[in-house]
């Protein structure tokens, strides 16, 4: 999966220096990947082609869009994520999912799902435990400043200092990565 990843990052590199050869090449690799993604959503596969159409153009429309210091993956799918459910406002469709089987649906863990959380164990990994700790709590979480800042040692103050620092030290550092 990892070898994907690079190439994917490689071409995405080659596209924002306008090489179109890339730019096809990169489409063409994303394509199978959001057939696979609509597939496993849709039970019609004439639908899941026409949103990989649409997620497609939808890219090229929106590309200049892309912040190349964040994952690729993520930014495409939310993109496809919007489609689908555009496609299911149009067909007036509602999922109803019994809450006993919420943890499943939860479960799941799809492709795009997977190498996201990936990224981000590798973007975690390389923080000291108290910031870790706190950028977990905050961000994935969704503890306020006020309740995490005391598990992790730190004053309110202190917390918010600390967070600001993280998520500037872990762009910076995806963004050495990208160089």
């Amino acid at each position: 999966m990892e070898d994907i990843d690079l190439q994917i990052q490689s071409l995405i590199a080659l596209t924002q220096a306008g090489d179109n050869a890339a730019y096809g090449r990169l489409l063409a690799l994303m394509a199978p990947r959001l057939r696979a993604y609509f597939g496993r959503r849709l039970p019609d596969p004439a639908d899941a082609e026409d949103l990989v159409q649409e997620t497609l153009i939808a890219i090229h429309t929106k590309r200049e869009t892309y912040n190349p210091e964040l994952p690729f993956a993520p930014w495409v799918y939310g993109i496809a994520r919007y489609k689908l459910i555009d496609h299911f406002r149009r067909r007036g469709v509602r999922r109803h999912v019994p809450l006993e089987e919420a943890g499943e649906i939860l479960a799941d863990s799809d492709t795009e799902a997977g190498a996201t959380r990936a990224d981000l164990q590798r973007l975690l990994a390389r923080l000291p435990a108290r910031q870790r700790g706190l950028l977990e709590d905050v961000r994935l979480r969704g503890l306020s400043i006020a309740e995490a800042a005391p598990r992790h040692g730190y004053s309110e103050g202190a917390a918010k200092v600390a967070l600001h620092r993280t998520l500037k030290s872990l762009s910076a550092s995806v963004a050495a990565d990208e160089d």
